[in-house]
């Protein structure tokens, strides 16, 4: 009976060990601008499709591969009915919102960024709340601090320059004034195009960071900038210090970019979701693959994103699956 239950013990252990682990890409295709939230068990995955919104949920990141899938948001909106990009989950006062791009059919000179409106869990269904501003936006995502939520994303300059852009979140489906925090200034910034878009928040030991994609994605120089907050106004570009570029093309993965950041389920790790490409040249569409992989810190507790690894690598999952 004691050799019994000690087999049985260790071949619980071993299940477990196997469940911990994931090896990317978790999406191989349509796996563009991914984002993640863990919460209640699941983790819930969105990248871009184009045409609708879905979301894929499952309890361990290697179960995203094959998870339970949901579209839910389709629009029929000329405004807004297509080119849907870059959705994200936040959450506010008990409810889900998707903040996402969508604009017209006919080119994307009409992208704008949207809201809607969800339920107590991200699989509750969903309803259109605002567009938020009736200028060209992508990329949208929220900036919390302790005195105010931000809402920021990829805008045009007035030099003409596709920029960072902030503006006060009045309410989840309301934004304030608009000021421009990042230009593509940097010869990293500016690899086929001028590009700074792809705006996420993270916290760490007592820090504020905006992550954000920098240069064409059409190019294998698509990759990461970090925007360090100073403490200053958040809406002011000097309250930003910018550094990169990070995650840089390795590993036959090219054009590592438009992240998001999630924590694992003990809450004790924060991992980053992002896109690459396997074309050497870069791109922009489908072709890209959702992949992951954990924040590690360096001594002065600024973020080391490392690099894209081998697809098909086994990799330890995040703690507490």
């Amino acid at each position: 009976m004691k050799l019994f239950t000690f087999i049985t013990t260790a071949l619980s252990l071993t299940s477990l060990v196997s469940a911990a682990t994931f090896s990317n890409p978790l999406k191989p295709k349509d796996g563009s601008d991914p984002h993640i939230v863990y919460t209640g068990g699941y983790y819930y995955l969105m990248t871009t499709t184009w045409t609708n919104l879905q979301i894929t949920r499952a309890t361990t990141l290697e179960g995203l591969k094959k998870g339970e899938t949901k579209i839910v948001w389709t629009d029929k909106t000329a405004s807004r009915c297509c080119n849907m990009w870059a959705p994200e989950l936040h959450y506010f006062d008990g409810l889900w919102y998707i903040y996402y791009t969508a604009g017209t059919s006919a080119d994307l000179n009409g992208q704008r960024p949207n809201v809607l409106k969800g339920g107590a869990t991200p699989f509750d269904s969903y309803s259109h709340l605002a567009t938020l501003m009736n200028t060209w936006g992508i990329d949208g995502s929220i900036l919390r601090t302790t005195s105010a939520n931000y809402f920021v994303y990829s805008c045009f300059s007035s030099a003409g320059l596709q920029s960072l852009c902030i503006a006060p979140l009045n309410s989840p489906g309301s934004v304030g004034a608009t000021t421009v925090i990042s230009q593509p200034t940097k010869s990293w910034e500016t690899v086929g195009n001028p590009v700074n878009e792809g705006p996420v928040a993270m916290y760490y030991g007592g820090k504020t960071y905006l992550a954000y994609s920098a240069s064409d994605c059409w190019t294998a120089s698509y990759q990461l900038g970090l925007l360090t907050w100073n403490g200053g106004d958040p809406t002011k570009a000097a309250s930003w210090v910018k550094t990169g570029p990070f995650l840089t093309s390795a590993n036959g993965n090219y054009g590592a970019g438009h992240n998001g950041f999630f924590q694992s389920p003990d809450g004790t790790e924060i991992w980053n979701v992002y896109h690459a490409d396997a074309n050497s040249a870069g791109a922009c569409d489908g072709t890209r693959y959702t992949m992951a992989q954990k924040v590690n810190w360096n001594s002065d507790n600024t973020p080391n994103f490392g690099s894209p690894g081998a697809l098909g690598t086994k990799i330890t999952g995040p703690s507490g699956e």
